[in-house]
C-alpha cells in the first residue's frame, strides 16, 4: 500500500481528527521504526512505531463500507506480533473518548486505560453543532511476558 493509497483510505475513515496527508504517511514509512500492515484485500490497513521495547499504534483505518468485517481486528493482532517481532514488550495508542467502536475492539483486544488527554480532538472551527472537544484515552497492553 502506497502513502497515496493510505491518504485515501484515511480520508475516507476519518472526519475528526483531520485525515492525514500522504507526505506524512511517506515521511513516516522513511522511519526504521516505523511499518505499516495492510489487509489483503487493501481496505484496511494499521500503521505502527516500535522502539526501545515500546511500540505505537500511531493509526488503524479501515473503509466504511470494509467495517464489521473483522479486518481491523486481524490487524490489531498482526500490529501485535509484528511489534513482539521488534522486541516492543508494551504496546500504546491514542482513541477519541467517544469512538465506541475502537474502543470496544480495544478492550475485546486487552488493552487498558492508561491516561487521558481532556479536549485534545478538537471540533472544526467551523462545526456546525458546536461539538465540544473530545478526550484522547491513553491506551496501553503488554505483548510480552
Amino acid at each position: 500500500m502506497t502513502p497515496d493509497d493510505m491518504a485515501r483510505l484515511h480520508q475516507a475513515a476519518f472526519t475528526s481528527p483531520a485525515p492525514w496527508r500522504a507526505q506524512s504517511f511517506a515521511a513516516l514509512l522513511a522511519e526504521a521504526s516505523v511499518f505499516a500492515l495492510a489487509s489483503p484485500c487493501g481496505r484496511a490497513f494499521v500503521l505502527g512505531r516500535a522502539l526501545a521495547g515500546e511500540a505505537d499504534l500511531l493509526t488503524l483505518a479501515t473503509h466504511p463500507d470494509a467495517r464489521r468485517c473483522g479486518l481491523a481486528r486481524a490487524l490489531l493482532a498482526l500490529f501485535e506480533a509484528e511489534a513482539r517481532a521488534r522486541g516492543a514488550e508494551t504496546a500504546f495508542l491514542e482513541v477519541a473518548e467517544n469512538n465506541t467502536a475502537a474502543r470496544a475492539l480495544y478492550a475485546q483486544a486487552g488493552w487498558q486505560e492508561a491516561g487521558r488527554r481532556p479536549g485534545y480532538y478538537r471540533a472544526g472551527t467551523n462545526d456546525p453543532k458546536g461539538r465540544a472537544p473530545v478526550a484522547a484515552l491513553i491506551l496501553h497492553k503488554k505483548l510480552a511476558g
